[in-house]
C-alpha cells in the first residue's frame, strides 16, 4: 500500500467510523459518546497505518504498543463516564444542543465530521513512523516512550484518584484537592499533552516525523482554550461556586505546581 492509499483509506475509514457513530448518537438521543468514539478512533487509525505501512520490528511494534495503550485506557475510561452518566448528556453538548437548536441534526452531523479529520490529523505521527524505511532504535524513540509512558502514567493516576474523591464524595459541592489534584485543576489534561509530546518525539526519529508538530500543538490548544478547560471550569463554577472559586486561587490550572496559599 502507498502512502496516498493509507492516506485515502483512513480518512475514509474515520470518516465512515463517525458517522455510524451520529447515527447510534441522533437515534439514542445523546451525542455524548463522541468522545469515545475519537479516542478509540485514533488508535484504530494509527493501528492500521502501522501494520499497513510497516514492516516487522521494534520500533513498529513499541509505537503499537503506546498508541494502543493510550487509546484503549482513555476510551474504555470516557465509554464507562459516559455509560454510568446515561440518559444524561455531557453539558458541552447540551450546549450546543441549544446553540444549534432547528439545525441540531446536520450541524452535529458536520461536528461529528470535524472530529474525523481531527483523528486523520493527529494519527499522522503513526503514519510517518510506518512510512519510514529505518527501523533503527535511537534517541528519539527512547525520549518518545519515556514521555508517553509517563503521561499515560500520570493520567491514570489522576483519573483513579478524582473516582475515588467522588465515591467518598458524592454530592456535587465538594471539590478534590487530593493527590495531583492539589497540585493542578486539571492534572489529567496537563498528563495528556505529555502523551502527544511523546508520540511527536517518537515519530521526530523518522524521517518526516518532524512535520507532526501540529498533532501535540493541536492538542495543547484544544485543552487549553477549546474543549478541555474553558468548558470544565465553566460547569465546575456552576455546579460549586464558592468553592471552585477558592481552588482557582490557590491551584495552577494546568501545570502541577505546588498550591499557593489562600489569603
Amino acid at each position: 500500500m502507498t502512502g496516498w492509499q493509507a492516506l485515502l483509506w483512513g480518512g475514509a475509514s474515520v470518516s465512515g467510523i463517525f458517522l455510524c457513530a451520529w447515527i447510534v448518537a441522533r437515534r439514542i438521543g445523546n451525542y455524548s459518546l463522541v468522545d469515545a468514539v475519537w479516542a478509540f478512533g485514533i488508535g484504530l487509525l494509527a493501528l492500521g497505518w502501522l501494520l499497513a505501512l510497516g514492516e516487522p520490528s521494534l520500533k513498529i511494534g513499541v509505537a503499537g504498543a503506546m498508541v494502543a495503550a493510550w487509546s484503549v485506557r482513555l476510551g474504555w475510561h470516557l465509554q464507562r463516564r459516559i455509560y454510568r452518566a446515561y440518559p444524561e448528556e455531557d453539558a458541552r453538548y447540551l450546549k450546543l444542543r441549544e446553540l444549534w437548536k432547528r439545525r441540531e441534526g446536520i450541524a452535529f452531523f458536520l461536528f461529528f465530521q470535524l472530529q474525523a479529520v481531527s483523528v486523520l490529523l493527529l494519527a499522522l505521527p503513526f503514519f510517518w513512523v510506518g512510512m519510514d524505511g529505518d527501523r533503527s532504535w535511537g534517541a528519539w524513540e527512547m525520549a518518545g516512550v519515556l514521555f508517553a509512558a509517563g503521561g499515560i502514567s500520570g493520567e491514570a493516576r489522576a483519573d483513579a484518584q478524582m473516582a475515588r474523591y467522588k465515591k467518598t464524595h458524592p454530592g456535587p459541592g465538594g471539590v478534590c484537592r487530593e493527590g495531583l489534584w492539589r497540585l493542578s485543576r486539571h492534572p489529567n489534561y496537563f498528563f495528556e499533552f505529555i502523551i502527544w509530546l511523546g508520540f511527536y518525539l517518537f515519530a521526530c526519529g523518522s524521517e518526516w516525523g518532524w512535520t507532526a508538530i501540529h498533532a501535540p500543538a493541536l492538542i495543547l490548544f484544544l485543552l487549553l482554550r477549546v474543549t478541555g478547560i474553558p468548558p470544565t471550569e465553566a460547569a465546575a463554577l456552576r455546579r460549586k461556586g464558592d468553592a471552585y472559586r477558592d481552588y482557582q486561587k490557590t491551584t495552577s490550572a494546568f501545570i502541577p505546581w505546588p498550591p499557593k496559599k489562600a489569603d
